[in-house]
């Protein structure tokens, strides 16, 4: 494999337990425009959210990701089979997939690389889909305490890629016939533990601890603990999920 900006190795138990886990309806939208039910390949899996979901719609899927760390804490599915591979250079055989996605993923990738292999392993009406969450998003006065946490206490050390996502991946070329996606939602009720438990899963977060020695999340707890009241409540978490999707380009 060719080396990959591996920022989450360190926390795969914690990506695993806090990462939120996207709506039936993203994938049954995204597996409705795929030409068949056979063949999906999930890539850049992660702890595996995206690719069990979509087993549940296709007959096979292969999920692949350059960190061992992360796939050795993936959720196990007897219609999911997990790889380590970059995105750039898969062993897939050409022409075999009905669906190409990629979760939270896309920015970390040489993406002209990405997509010639994923066109390349794409059935003829093969359909991408890739899409990526803004801002995590709270609700009454915790809301401009957890931005202010985002853009400011730990903005500085988020990495470059982390910009693709601010802007939804409108900024990316995307060599498919694209098709509009409709306005879609990942939506949780946390506790106050679940809520930091997901913030330390961010890649900011683990730059700033190395960076600064120190950790940031006992401040934003702090802060966040009036506001939330009972640390045990579950009060409303959401993500707006930005998607591009589309067409492979056949002739």
């Amino acid at each position: 494999m060719t080396s990959f900006p591996d920022h989450f190795s360190a926390t795969a138990a914690d990506y695993a337990a806090f990462r939120p886990h996207y709506p039936d309806a993203l994938f049954d939208w995204v597996a409705g425009h795929a030409p068949a039910r056979r063949l999906a390949w999930d890539c850049g899996a992660g702890s595996g959210q995206a690719a069990v979901a979509l087993a549940r719609r296709f007959a096979f899927v292969v999920a692949t990701d350059a960190s061992r760390a992360q796939l050795e804490r993936a959720t196990r599915d007897p219609r999911v089979g997990y790889a380590a591979m970059t995105a750039e250079r898969p062993a897939l055989a050409a022409a075999w997939f009905d669906l190409v996605t990629v979760a939270q993923a896309l920015h970390w990738f040489d993406r002209d690389a990405f997509f010639r292999e994923a066109t390349r392993v794409l059935a003829p009406g093969g359909f991408l889909a890739a899409w990526t969450y803004g801002p995590m998003e709270l609700t009454d006065e915790r809301a401009p305490i957890a931005y202010d946490f985002y853009a400011r206490t730990v903005g500085p050390y988020w990495p470059p890629e982390r910009s693709l996502v601010d802007t939804g991946y409108g900024a990316i070329a995307f060599p498919f016939d694209e098709v509009r996606a409709p306005e879609m939602w990942m939506e949780h009720r946390w506790t106050l533990r679940e809520t930091l438990g997901y913030v330390s899963t961010w890649s900011a977060v683990q730059v700033y601890r190395k960076q600064r020695g120190e950790d940031p999340l006992p401040r934003l707890a702090a802060a966040l603990a009036p506001a939330w009241g009972d640390p045990e409540a579950r009060q409303l978490v959401r993500w707006p999920i930005r998607l591009r999707a589309g067409y492979r380009r056949d002739g």
